[in-house]
């Protein structure tokens, strides 16, 4: 089998959650079986891949359940609910991917690898939060929620209302160079759950963890810089990306240059909530010596090596 390079793909968390009546742990589950099944022929074909994803959703569900069972059982700090949903959603991959590879008869071993993620003490973001968890809401229950529970709220990407909370910029990974270790030894790896749980370096060089949540694209994107990947891929729940998207004039773009990409950007044509730091994280890969990157759905990523379908966006 020809090795084609190493391979980024970051699959979103709210790829795994199909609709508000498909949230359920069991549903979470056959949403990342159909997820995998998509990236074995990638694996197969000779990309060495690390898989990376988002957890928005699931981690404020870990913090909501805390902050409920607050009267009789100690609440969980945020960073813990990061190393939560890393280690959930690696076993529901790692054992996916895994019964794929058997399935196939593909001979190869994956593992999920808890990862932190070095950010600034003095970042910005924890004066101001901004990064969505949990549930979407309404207006009204978003407001109250707020008021009784001193949640931030914000009105997402006109989806509905969610809770948001700190984001720093992600500086380091940790793990890195265990991950291309594995990487090297042929195994399957997944890390940077959520953007990697967030941590600082204190003065003596030992890290602490924050209350924080990192963006998956930011943290994949410093990963794949970091590992020298040659391909960041982002699974996300649009085929291509669009210019003006949800306009008359909305363009599907099969393809864009680095400085094409950088100017659509500044003008405005993808959202802060959604396509946005997809972009930005993107951008940030080519511009550390990446090569390509694209951006596509789950069950179009093979079409999209392809170059049949998606959005590729080349240095």
């Amino acid at each position: 089998m020809p090795r084609l390079g190493t391979a980024v793909v970051a699959i979103g968390g709210n790829s795994l959650i199909r609709d508000e009546a498909h949230r359920t742990v069991p549903d979470q589950v056959a949403a990342g079986v159909e997820s995998m099944r998509h990236i074995v022929g990638m694996i197969a074909s000779g990309w060495e891949t690390v898989i990376t994803h988002g957890n928005g959703p699931q981690v404020g569900f870990i913090l909501r359940r805390s902050e409920l069972a607050r009267a009789e059982l100690h609440e969980v700090p945020l960073d813990f609910c990061d190393a939560d949903s890393q280690g959930a959603i690696g076993y529901m991959f790692q054992q996916a991917l895994g019964n794929e590879f058997r399935r196939a008869g593909i001979p190869r071993e994956v593992v999920s690898v808890v990862t932190q993620t070095v950010v600034a003490a003095d970042d910005p973001a924890f004066q101001n939060p901004a990064k969505p968890i949990g549930s979407f809401m309404d207006e009204d229950t978003a407001r109250e929620r707020a008021a009784k529970n001193g949640w931030v709220v914000v009105e997402d990407s006109g989806r509905g209302w969610r809770r948001v909370v700190a984001s720093p910029m992600p500086r380091r990974i940790v793990e890195a160079e265990a991950i291309r270790a594995l990487l090297a030894a042929g195994i399957v790896v997944i890390a940077v759950g959520g953007g990697g749980i967030p941590v600082v370096e204190l003065p003596n060089g030992n890290l602490r963890g924050v209350e924080a949540v990192i963006d998956k694209d930011f943290g994949s994107a410093l990963l794949a810089s970091a590992l020298g990947a040659d391909l960041f891929v982002i699974s996300t729940s649009v085929e291509k990306v669009a210019l003006n998207w949800g306009r008359k004039d909305q363009t599907w773009v099969d393809r864009m240059t680095l400085d094409e990409a950088r100017a659509r950007l500044s003008e405005g044509h993808f959202a802060k909530g959604s396509m946005g730091p997809k972009i930005e994280a993107i951008i940030r890969f080519l511009e550390a010596g990446g090569r390509e990157a694209i951006v596509t759905n789950p069950e179009n990523i093979e079409q999209a090596l392809a170059g049949r379908t998606g959005t590729r966006i080349v240095r």
